[in-house]
This record gives structure tokens, sequence and C-alpha cells, in this order.
């Protein structure tokens, strides 16, 4: 047993073609966020700080679809979400719909400890964002050049767009992988088995106004409980229907498989081109499938492994001692 961590920016069609440029402000974000995770639990933070911590550093970055860099609905509108969860209690805190929070997570995490509830959303989510004192800035703050072109782009092929979908034009300014933008989340477990778990979305480009998605949703985009903690990413609809997050758990729980097996079977069973996920076991393994192109992603282990990766490595993706 030991600590590990895993951190994924979004799966979808990521092109091998994708640019330097475009791909190396991604990685050096990853690089960092995961230095930040490590040294938090070589402090001995609890693993709920950890994925906090992560997670809102992700938030702060524009490279990614969650915070700063969320993408926009049909409207033009920022409508962010975000859970945290923790795996040996199971408390857990979500939000969505959010306008004018600067990290949503850190909201999903006051709803888990100040309310007697799981989920707020729209204006309650806010309103209860303003009694807490959390910081907030104007909706404009949010939507940024690049995002403005990415709703562009989809409005004119008249789709509603995952993590990372590839431009239809070809002339496109997006052709290059301008365009991709994904999801993040962040999963931990400490060197006495405590797990923990959280994801941070803008969701889908030019979706539908209200429209929620797997984030935000436990057992779906996000999950922990005394075996596991997952965090999903993909197409929300494909991870709701097959409950992604939650049957990881299930099958290490009721079947007896290993962490790495129950993620491997339930990314197997989505759609191709729709999901992917890190996920972290009790006893320290690290696992972190998907069955897209590619996924932003990166982990480390006590024992000394670390990686950070975006494309397939050999055995689809997946990160366990197997490779130390």
């Amino acid at each position: 047993m030991g600590w590990a961590i895993a951190i994924h920016g979004g799966a979808g069609d990521i092109p091998i073609s994708l640019p330097v440029e475009h791909r190396a402000p991604r990685e050096a974000t990853l690089r960092h966020c995961l230095d930040l995770g490590v040294a938090a639990l070589r402090a001995n933070r609890p693993p709920l700080d950890v994925v906090e911590l992560v997670v809102r550093e992700l938030e702060n970055s524009p490279c990614y679809n969650a915070g700063k860099g969320s993408v926009l609905t049909t409207a033009g509108t920022v409508e962010m979400e975000a859970c945290i969860m923790d795996g040996n209690t199971k408390n857990c805190g979500a939000v969505s719909g959010l306008s004018t929070v600067v990290n949503a997570i850190s909201l999903a995490r006051l709803v888990m400890e100040k309310t007697p509830h799981i989920y707020l959303a729209f204006d309650g989510a806010e309103a209860f964002a303003r009694e807490q004192g959390v910081e907030t800035m104007d909706p404009s703050h949010f939507i940024t050049p690049e995002n403005i072109e990415r709703l562009k782009n989809a409005k004119e092929a008249n789709r509603v767009q995952i993590d990372y979908t590839q431009p239809i034009k070809a002339n496109s300014t997006s052709d290059q992988g301008d365009s991709q933008i994904g999801t993040v989340g962040c999963v931990a477990v400490d060197n006495h088995g405590n797990l923990a778990s959280a994801t941070s979305t803008g969701g889908l480009v030019n979706k539908m106004v209200g429209r929620i998605g797997d984030t935000p949703m436990i057992g779906s985009g996000t999950y922990a409980n005394p075996f596991c903690a997952v965090s999903a990413t993909g197409k929300g609809e494909s991870i709701i229907r097959a409950t992604v997050a939650r049957d990881v758990a299930a099958l290490m729980e009721y079947k007896g498989l290993s962490l790495k097996e129950a993620a491997a079977y339930v990314v197997e069973k989505v759609p191709k081109g729709n999901v992917g996920l890190v996920a972290v076991s009790a006893n320290g393994e690290v696992t972190m499938p998907f069955n897209t192109t590619g996924m932003f992603r990166a982990c480390a282990t006590e024992e000394g492994y670390s990686e950070i990766a975006i494309w397939p490595l050999e055995g689809n993706g997946i990160c366990d001692d197997s490779q130390k």
C-alpha cells in the first residue's frame, strides 16, 4: 500500500498531428498539477484536499474545459459543473449551472460540508456561493475568444461537440487542434488507503442551456468508496447511461475484480469513442483506460512510477504496477 494520484484533462478524438504549440501547454499544466498533487500527498494532506487542490489548478488554466477554459452553451454562456467525493465516508457534493464561480470544485466541497444536501444547481448554487463568500467573477471573465470560436465552429457544423471533437471545415482555424479542449479530473489515495475523487467541466460545446452532464452525477462521472476513486470524461450522456464510475467500484466490491480489470471492462462496454477514466484503488493501484483516440492524463505512485501521456501506450493507456 502507498499513495497514488491520477489526473485527466479530457478524452476524445485527439489528433496525433496535434501541433506542439497546442500540446505543450496542456502537458506542462498536467505536469505542474501532478507535481502539486504529489507534493501534497508527500506532505500527508488528506486525499480530499489533494483532489480539490489539483482540480482548482486545472480550473484556473484556460487549457482545459473547466473554470476559465469552460466551453459555451448554444446561447454563448458558460454553465460550469463539478463534483467531489470522499471514499471512506461517501460524503459528496456537486454543483451545476455556474456562471460566476471561479472554482466550481471548491463550491461542490462546500455543498458537501456546509449543507444537508448533495447537489445544488443554477440560481440556488450561485446564491449559496455568494453566502459562502467564494471567489466570483463577472460571467464575461469565463468567455474567451477561443471558446467563442469553438462555439462558432460547432454552430456552423450544426452539432454539439464533446471534448476534442475534430472540426468538419477543412479551412477552419481550429483544424490544427486549437478547438480541442477537455474536462478535468483527479483521483488520489494516501498511505492509509483513504480515497477521493473530483471532476470539473464546462460541458459540451453548443450544449442546450440547462443541460447537465455526467460530471456532477454521483456514480456516473465521479465516484469514490473504500475500494476505489474514479473520475470519468467523454460524452456525458453515454457515461450516465453506463453509470461508469460506480460500475468500476461495484465490479471490485461485488465481483472481486482488480482495479485494472474492472475499469477495462466498464470502458469496453461503453460505445467506442465515448469515454475515458482515471482511477486509483485503496492499495495504491492506478489505471487510466479510454476507448477514444486519446486522453490527456498523468499519474504517479509512491513507488516512483510516473507518466504523462495523451495517446495509447502498451495496454491501451493503462498505468499500473506491471509497468514499473
